[in-house]
């Protein structure tokens, strides 16, 4: 009788091809993305060294990163330098032979939306990109995870690249999530429980009634924090919520390759007895609203909490708060809906359903910024747009946008942002800027009071 395996093992020895002597393996590579930042470096130092892209038909290459995202955009960026960046790209994807998402391309997007959105990631898969974040499309049943340049260069090559075999874990978040509390809640609260390196060395597979119940979107926003874990990466089994989403997608199987493939993809999951070098367990109806205090997003807390009374010294004088301060009600400056973990139609369509009717606080600077052109044609076609502008947000082009700060556009140096985004570094979105970091209902309601706030107050009226 064969040993049982997790779905990490499964992933793990369907790609393996070989084993090296300093005790990594060979893994096979079946998709890749690129973004404007440092794809037209990879090519470029590919096509230098007299090599082709192996299998031009599995690389995907998307202006994500810095491509400017307010309206009327074109290929000018705020960022120093940033046009050499996209016309490079544009030029090294068109002569390698790979499918580009230009900038105005109607399937442009972040990655990690727009991979899921067309069926790039399947489950089985294992995808890698030049960004940290790609941990992102294990929500799928996938090995996915964030890589090098050179990295990429060589898996372009040979459809490979060289790893050395991660520990494995397991979270599981049992019992059911009160009303109110999302995916983003769940992953604030395993980092703050277990430090943002709590996860360090391991892959993880995320598990648990709370999981299941999750859409697949909200999966996405669970998977997409695991790297700020620590972890290689984060993954989900997939299950009829996986197989529901991806069905017709244009990258997808069809036909009798569909039902081939889902009665392969059933058994991508761990099996009963299967060991994990660690296993942490989470009661899901404990979980409230949370957001992050500090500089590093393992240092978040329930919104109704204080700020430790352990806090490092450094992080409270960038952050400007005190050791025991409580974190509601702290005024905030601006507040920020997008990047890859919270700018999808069902982040959008929450947000929204809190803001309807409302105002954001004098002097507040709002921005939305959808997670693809998709997304936002779509939240256009259900009026969601005209509510946030209707709010006093900005309506936003897709792209990466201030998830990040590369010498472009950025908020007010020293101000306080809350932010659907991943990371609360320093400077993470612009210099001296203080980042909060929360769900989108949470920056919705604290963008309408002006300080930080409880969004389920505001759904309570």
């Amino acid at each position: 009788m064969s040993k049982p395996r997790s779905l990490f093992e499964k992933l793990w020895d369907g790609h393996i091809i070989a084993g090296l002597s300093s005790g990594s393996a060979l893994i096979a590579i079946d998709r890749i993305f690129l973004h404007e930042r440092t794809g037209a470096a990879a090519l470029n130092s590919l096509a230098e060294a007299g090599r082709k892209v192996a299998d031009p038909s599995r690389v995907f290459a998307v202006m994500d990163h810095i491509v400017d995202t307010r309206p009327g955009r074109s290929d000018q960026t705020l960022m120093p330098g940033g046009q050499a960046f996209i016309t490079e790209t544009r030029a090294a994807s068109a002569a390698a032979g790979i499918t580009l998402f230009d900038v105005n391309d109607p399937d442009q997007g972040i990655v990690h939306v727009i991979s899921p959105e067309l069926g790039i990631i399947l489950p089985g898969c294992t995808l890698i990109a030049p960004d940290s974040h790609t941990c992102t499309q294990g929500a799928f049943g996938a090995l996915a995870w964030g890589i090098g340049s050179s990295e990429a260069e060589h898996a372009m090559a040979t459809g490979t690249v060289r790893l050395s075999k991660p520990k494995s874990m397991r979270v599981i978040f049992g019992g059911k999530l009160r009303t109110g509390i999302t995916a983003k809640d769940m992953i604030l609260t395993l980092l703050a429980r277990y430090g943002a390196a709590g996860g360090k060395g391991h892959a993880i597979e995320f598990a648990g009634e709370a999981v299941t119940a999750l859409d697949m979107e909200g999966r996405m926003t669970l998977c997409n924090m695991a790297t700020e874990f620590s972890a290689m990466s984060g993954f989900i089994a997939p299950d009829e919520t996986t197989f529901r989403y991806l069905k017709g997608r244009r990258y997808a199987p069809v036909g009798q390759n569909w039902d081939k493939a889902v009665a392969c993809w059933r058994h991508l999951n761990s099996d009963p007895d299967a060991a994990f070098d660690q296993e942490i367990i989470i009661n899901a109806e404990e979980i409230t609203a949370m957001v992050s205090w500090g500089t590093s997003p393992g240092q978040s807390v329930g919104i109704d909490g204080t700020v430790p009374d352990d806090a490092p010294a450094a992080a409270l004088k960038y952050i400007a708060l005190q050791k025991g301060e409580t974190i509601k009600h702290i005024p905030i400056d601006a507040a920020f809906i997008g990047s890859c973990t919270n700018s999808r139609l069902s982040d959008l369509r929450r947000a929204s359903a809190l803001l309807n009717g409302k105002k954001v606080a004098h002097g507040i600077k709002a921005i939305c910024v959808p997670g693809s052109s998709q997304v936002k044609r779509d939240a256009e076609a259900e009026g969601i747009d005209q509510i946030f502008r209707n709010a006093g947000f900005e309506w936003r082009e897709s792209g990466c946008s201030m998830c990040f700060y590369a010498g472009g556009e950025s908020f007010a140096a020293g101000s306080r942002v809350i932010s659907t985004t991943n990371r609360n570094f320093e400077s993470r979105q612009g210099p001296g800027v203080k980042t909060h970091i929360a769900s989108p209902e949470t920056v919705v309601a604290s963008a309408i009071a002006g300080k930080i706030a409880d969004p389920r107050e505001l759904t309570n009226g």
